[in-house]
Parts: structure tokens; C-alpha cells; sequence
């Protein structure tokens, strides 16, 4: 479509025919304003006037803001558009090229609703799962436990019994037996409290955020021998206990990462709020990662991780450079107790 500089119409091609559903005829000596959506008649004609005025040849349009055409029927419709001008005999002309993106537009949109309830549907299904690990962790925590306790009495009242009897051959023997099952229960029960409390930590329940990130980051410490400086809030953070949940499990996906692949002996985590944003920091000093690790997201759990912050509004960073380290940034506006966390 071109138009002059008064913006009416003096060219108006087959495309643009079929496009808005009116005939040259029908559209030349006419304001373009006819096909423009009346709240931005204004600011389109000003557009156009100030693009006039630089000297510019062509640029595109709708940098800022979405565009909208409006056919002949009223119908308005999504488009991009670029603008260019030329002159000619003392008359300046504006040409403008438009291209219909409903279908686009629509599949975009379509596209978005879909990865929307694919987000909420894997919400749900971490949301289980959690509510499924507490579960386990309580049942092996009170019902195995209990048990195992209830044996240990049992195995230590037969040791001690077995020592009081008269001595021989076979009772020694017997007690050499209930200490090494002793040994062997003491064992088990060390091994079920370590799957309960990696299951779901009590203290995250009990104590909170802060205190659950400091408590795994001393049983890092304890297991893989990397030292954990650790900072957090003096005060409580009262937050949703989903969202607790899921930067406690990406606290522990940092740390599984910094095992696996950082070779570091130093790991610095930073829990703080600045202005209702929850802000997570981990950094180590080992080997770093490269852009190459980082376009694969999979085999460092870091889309697993996206995820999960994608869930509350949140970003995540990741930042190294092969023999600097790396640092892992989680940024979450604070969710009140009371809030729901599901889409």
C-alpha cells in the first residue's frame, strides 16, 4: 500500500485487495485511517509523519508493540508491517508492506496454552511426587523405624541374657552373634533415617528453608569433603511450602552438579530477600562449565531446574568459564504461606 504525505491512498495492490477485502477502486483517494483500528489512528499518523522527517529510507514497524490492521467488514487482525519512503518530482510517497499473521499468531498462541498446561500438568506431577516422598520418608521414618527399634531391644535383651547364663562354647559363640546383629540393625537403622531424610528432610517441614539448606550443605560437606560457606537470613522466611520445596530441591541439584562434574573444593551458597524476591546463590571454585554443557540441558538436570523456578515466576542464570568456576543464580518473587503455587 502506498500513500502520500496527506496519507490517503494511491496504490493499493491485489494482495492487499484480498487482505482487507476491499477493491482498489474502493480504496485509492481514501485515509489510510480506514484501515487502522481507531485507538491507534493517531499514533499511527504521527508515526508516519516523524518517519517522513528523518530522511530514513525504510524501517520496520511494531518494534515496541504488536500491530493491528482492520479489514473492510471491521474485522481487526494481527500484522507486521516496515515502512519505507521515496520522492519524486517534489512528491514524497510512503509505501508500507504488510504481511497477515493471524494463522501465526494463532499458533503461537496455541503453542503458548499448550506449554501452559504442560507446565501445570508437571507442577502437578512434582507436587505428587513430593507429597508421595513425604509419605515413604513418615512410613520408614515411624513404622519401619519402630520396628528396627523394637528388634535392637529384643537382640540386646538376648545378648545380655546369653552373658549372664553360664559360659561355654556354643553361648559365646550366640553372644558374638546378637552384637554382630546388633551392629548390623544399628546399621540398617542409620540407612533408613539417610533415605527418610533424603526423601523429604524433616527439618525443611520443622525448621524452614535456611535451616534445610544449611543442614544439606554440612551433609555435603560430610560426604564429598567440599567445603560449604553458607549464608542465610537471620530472619524466618515465611514462604509457600511448594516453593520452599523447589528451591530446596534445585539447592540440591547445585550441589549434585558441583559432585559430579565441578572437581571444586569450595562451594559458597547465599540465601537471601531483596524487596520481596527470594534470591539463591551457589558458586563453587572447581573446573567451570562450558557453553557447551550448558546447551545441554538434560544432562546436567539444569531444564529440570528451569522448570521448576518457571513455576513461581522465577529465573534462573548460570554462569562459568572452564578454570573460573560456576554459579548458579535463582531469583523468585516470595510467595505469602497462604499462597497457591498451581496454575
Amino acid at each position: 500500500i502506498s500513500i502520500d504525505e496527506g496519507q490517503r491512498v494511491v496504490l493499493f495492490n491485489a494482495a492487499a485487495e484480498r487482505m482487507f477485502g476491499c477493491s482498489a477502486a474502493e480504496a485509492l483517494g481514501h485515509n489510510l485511517d480506514r484501515f487502522i483500528p481507531e485507538r491507534v489512528r493517531q499514533a499511527h499518523r504521527a508515526h508516519v509523519h516523524a518517519f517522513g522527517a528523518t530522511g530514513t529510507t525504510s524501517r520496520a514497524m511494531g518494534k515496541l508493540q504488536d500491530l493491528s490492521a482492520l479489514r473492510a467488514d471491521g474485522q481487526e487482525f494481527p500484522i507486521e508491517a516496515s515502512i519505507s519512503q521515496t520522492e519524486a518530482g517534489g512528491i514524497k510517497l510512503f509505501t508500507v508492506i504488510v504481511r497477515d499473521i493471524t494463522e501465526r499468531k494463532a499458533a503461537e498462541e496455541a503453542l503458548s496454552r499448550s506449554e501452559e498446561r504442560l507446565r501445570g500438568l508437571a507442577t502437578r506431577l512434582q507436587q505428587a511426587r513430593e507429597e508421595e516422598a513425604l509419605r515413604i520418608a513418615r512410613e520408614l521414618h515411624d513404622q519401619l523405624g519402630r520396628c528396627l527399634t523394637t528388634i535392637k531391644m529384643d537382640v540386646t535383651g538376648i545378648e545380655r541374657a546369653l552373658a549372664s547364663a553360664v559360659v561355654d562354647a556354643s553361648s559365646r559363640a550366640a553372644i558374638e552373634k546378637a552384637k554382630r546383629m546388633n551392629q548390623t540393625l544399628d546399621e540398617t537403622v542409620y540407612t533408613v533415617r539417610r533415605i527418610s531424610s533424603e526423601l523429604r528432610p524433616g527439618v525443611l517441614d520443622d525448621l524452614g528453608l535456611a535451616a534445610a539448606i544449611e543442614w544439606q550443605a554440612k551433609d555435603f560437606e560430610a560426604r564429598s569433603g567440599v567445603s560449604c560457606i553458607v549464608s542465610t537470613p537471620e530472619e524466618d522466611l515465611r514462604l509457600n511450602r511448594d516453593q520452599a520445596t523447589a528451591l530446596f530441591r534445585i539447592f540440591q541439584e547445585s550441589l549434585t552438579n558441583v559432585a559430579r562434574h565441578a572437581q571444586a573444593t569450595k562451594v559458597w551458597v547465599n540465601l537471601s530477600e531483596e524487596q520481596a524476591v527470594l534470591v539463591l546463590e551457589v558458586e563453587d571454585d572447581g573446573v567451570g562449565i562450558s557453553p557447551a554443557k550448558l546447551a545441554q540441558q538434560h544432562s546436567l538436570g539444569l531444564l529440570g531446574m528451569r522448570e521448576r523456578v518457571a513455576v513461581f515466576g522465577g529465573e534462573i542464570e548460570f554462569a562459568g568459564s572452564p578454570g573460573k568456576g560456576t554459579t548458579v543464580v535463582v531469583r523468585m518473587p516470595v510467595l505469602g504461606i497462604g499462597s497457591n503455587s498451581s496454575p
